[in-house]
């Protein structure tokens, strides 16, 4: 009798915990990785050139949250058919980056192949670029950015940037960079929205609205900051930004000016001592 009762308590005792354990998760939620990961490149789509030629567009995706990477034009960053080092970025900020860079193929390329690999941490990933007509896109959608294309018969036209000349670069002295910019004033920048009282939003109120330019880093051995970091508000026609470089040696820094819908990009080199 005493037997089956101490059974008895310990089968309520079991069926009381197995209550007290929480849920288990209807979800398993998705793993963020600081640094540690690779880098796919990715094909963008190609353009069709007015000569016949055609060009690939290329961007790519860093897994990681924070690391940047520097990899050389070389084994583990190469085009193939073709040399190694066809203008491809070195060096890969965290997360997605659009259509970053582009590769002109000749009129008669036909259904081959371009294959771009990144080795990082030991893994390769490929992409695989070919004239499939699903893959054309234009310059509209680029300048976009993926986004909503209104068409081409849109009267907004891209902003215009070039980049004032450029003094001395040493890693002991910070080196300013000034872009110039020109828009037409289209689009004409929205209003910020108005908070309502006691309404909950998820916009950023504080939301740079206008022409603007931002820079990242399209090459170079180590990392480069810039000073203010993101977007640069234009004033008076031109963006200032300071750099400073950590190491010596060649980079190629990108600016983007951006009229709130359309974009144009331009690439200034350089060399550090």
């Amino acid at each position: 009798m005493k037997q089956r009762l101490c059974r008895g308590a310990l089968a309520v005792s079991l069926m009381a915990g197995a209550r007290a354990q929480p849920p288990a998760p209807t979800y398993i939620p998705q793993t963020k990785f600081s640094s540690g990961q690779d880098v796919q490149p990715v094909f963008e789509g190609w353009l069709r050139n007015a000569d016949g030629t055609f060009t690939m567009v290329f961007g790519y995706f860093n897994r990681n949250w924070q690391e940047e990477l520097a990899i050389p034009a070389g084994p583990d960053n190469k085009l193939d058919p073709g040399d190694l080092d066809r203008g491809q970025p070195t060096y890969f900020l965290p997360r997605r980056q659009q259509f970053i860079f582009r590769i002109k193929v000749p009129a008669d390329w036909g259904q081959k192949e371009l294959i771009w690999t990144i080795t990082a941490h030991g893994k390769a990933e490929k992409a695989y670029a070919q004239l499939l007509p699903v893959e054309e896109i234009s310059e509209r959608m680029i300048m976009t950015r993926g986004g909503l294309n209104p068409g081409e018969d849109d009267p907004n036209q891209p902003p215009s940037i070039t980049i004032a000349p450029l003094g001395a670069a040493s890693v002991a002295a910070p080196l300013i960079l000034t872009a110039l910019v020109t828009d037409d004033g289209l689009p004409k920048p929205r209003p910020a929205p108005k908070p309502r009282p006691g309404a909950q939003s998820n916009t950023v109120v504080n939301r740079p609205r206008g022409l603007n330019v931002s820079w990242l880093e399209y090459k170079g051995p180590a990392k480069v900051t810039f000073d203010p970091p993101g977007i640069i508000m234009v004033a008076d026609g031109q963006a200032i930004t300071t750099t400073h470089f950590a190491e010596p040696g060649t980079y190629v820094l990108r600016a983007t000016a951006n009229d709130g819908a359309l974009s144009t990009i331009t690439d200034v080199t350089v060399t550090v001592h």
